[in-house]
């Protein structure tokens, strides 16, 4: 699973509207509102760096609002959440 960062500054006036449309397009598991340099973070999980493209430049860059992105790729995790669900079984 790769895993992106995409800060997102938006028009001020669509920050809600456009929170929503963006964490609607799939591969974009969370967006988050935010203070400072940026409104918006939204975290992207995909399979493949290709799926990054449709997911980050054709379809998050384009929504209405949107003025610029900043996308950083996760080399690795070390959160002991994410190393717990990477070894579940799914036995829950």
């Amino acid at each position: 699973m790769i895993t992106a960062f995409v800060m997102i500054q938006v028009e001020a006036d669509r920050i809600p509207e456009c929170a929503q449309e963006i964490s609607e397009i799939q591969g974009i598991s969370e967006v988050y509102s935010v203070a400072g340099d940026w409104d918006l973070i939204a975290i992207a999980r995909v399979r493949k760096h290709e799926d990054l493209a449709e997911v980050i430049a054709n379809r998050l860059s384009k929504a209405e609002g949107v003025l610029e992105t900043n996308t950083q790729i996760a080399f690795r995790a070390y959160s002991q959440h994410d190393l717990e669900a990477a070894f579940a079984l799914g036995l829950e």
